[in-house]
């Protein structure tokens, strides 16, 4: 990975020590090839439905007269409805194994907010959530999810915080980011020493916990196929959204090695035209916040001043990628491409027209990118096997939904 400048008082390094878990922090600098899952964590993950099915989308397949396989991997099933649980309760056991008592993050759409409330209810902590404005008020649904476990809600940008009133002075209508949320939840625990800040994505510990999507998918790959995929049961297109990067990562995570040694396997991230940091972005150093409590990193940036659109795709709006998705790109080993929320939303209705699954807006830009990808095998007389990553449920966005599609 690219060098970290950490030049701050204090550091970005002893602001994470404070503020994160030390297990956390230790698997962020692990050098081990693999890291054992706690029991209670495993028992909970099982509880919640893990193993999650891979769903091939076959009716999709006959819709588009395609000699491709599709498959969903459908983290739409857990009980919060997205892959964010697979890491939530595994930092909400690492903090309560600590002695802390009260969980802070932020939230984007509200997938990652919602997990935490649940994992903080899970082991008796209570837990204080900053969600992206824009995202607050159009999905309230998410809100009240997060409120019916115990968890208090603030707004992002947040008057409780000193950088969120200062960005509130300067732009009185912000609609909120991720890098704001980032800044106010952080801050918010750096008041509270018996406060943990848990990061739904951007840190190799989120990365790890998710490794879990990828080494299923290649379990199910190879229980389906068998040796016409190979020993590790890979497919041909592996394919999900991109915001901070933890479901592309988890699902690509545990094939990096396989690609590095020339296997025929191709990754791509999806992302919002709302926020186009991998495909419109310059490769440069800077914060993935806006109150400076993250170091700077190399990465894909739109500039800390860009301020995304307030559309449907509040987890995917940021101006900042995540390092290790940068330099994936940067390689050449990750291929990205944009859509706007019309086209994604449009997928959205298409998959839930043919297979019956409602997705979120933003798994809905990984089935527009599997489209594309479809329709450039048929031009070849290709058929490719294409792992979608099915990240969250669309059923508390269908407002958004509705506003977008209804004259369409």
């Amino acid at each position: 990975m690219p060098e970290v400048r950490d030049s701050g008082s204090p550091t970005a390094a002893e602001i994470s020590a404070r503020i994160r878990p030390r297990a956390l922090v230790e698997q962020n600098g692990s050098d081990q090839k693999r890291i054992a899952i706690p029991e209670p964590v495993t028992e909970l993950l099982r509880q919640c439905g893990r193993p999650t099915p891979l769903h091939r989308a076959r009716r999709l397949e006959k819709h588009l007269g395609t000699g491709a396989r599709i498959y969903l991997k459908r983290e739409d099933v857990l009980p919060t409805g997205s892959f964010k649980l697979n890491t939530a309760i595994a930092q909400a056991y690492y903090a309560a194994e600590e002695g802390r008592t009260t969980l802070v993050t932020e939230t984007g759409a509200g997938q990652w907010g919602m997990s935490v409330a649940l994992a903080a209810r899970m082991f008796g902590l209570r837990a204080e959530i900053f969600m992206v404005r824009c995202s607050l008020e159009q999905k309230p649904y998410r809100r009240h999810y997060m409120e019916l476990l115990g968890a208090e809600v603030q707004p992002s940008p947040s008057p409780r915080t000193a950088i969120g009133r200062k960005i509130l002075q300067d732009v009185p209508d912000h609609p909120g980011s991720l890098g704001t949320a980032i800044s106010d939840a952080i801050e918010y625990a750096l008041g509270r020493p018996s406060a943990a800040y848990l990061a739904g994505s951007g840190m190799p510990h989120v990365y790890l916990h998710q490794t879990l999507l990828g080494l299923e998918v290649a379990t199910q790959l190879r229980e389906i196929h068998g040796e016409a995929l190979g020993v590790e049961g890979r497919g041909d297109h592996l394919i999900a959204c991109s915001g901070g990067g933890s479901n592309l990562c988890g699902l690509i995570g545990p094939h990096l090695r396989a690609k590095a040694d020339g296997a025929d396997l191709r990754f791509l991230a999806a992302e919002s035209t709302a926020a186009p940091r991998l495909t419109k972005g310059v490769y440069e150093y800077g914060r993935t916040d806006l109150g400076g409590f993250t170091p700077e990193v190399l990465g894909y940036t739109l500039g800390e001043d860009f301020i995304p659109p307030p559309n449907h795709v509040g987890g995917l709006r940021n101006h900042h990628s995540s390092p290790l998705v940068s330099l994936l790109r940067h390689k050449g080993v990750l291929d990205a491409v944009a859509f706007d929320q019309r086209t994604a939303l449009e997928a959205g209705r298409l998959l839930l027209r043919t297979e019956g699954l409602l997705l979120a807006p933003e798994a809905g830009h990984a089935v527009a990118a599997a489209l594309d990808v479809v329709a450039k095998a048929d031009a070849h007389a290709l058929e490719p096997v294409i792992v979608v990553l099915a990240s969250g449920s669309g059923l508390l966005d269908l407002q958004g939904y509705n506003e977008v599609l209804l004259d369409t």
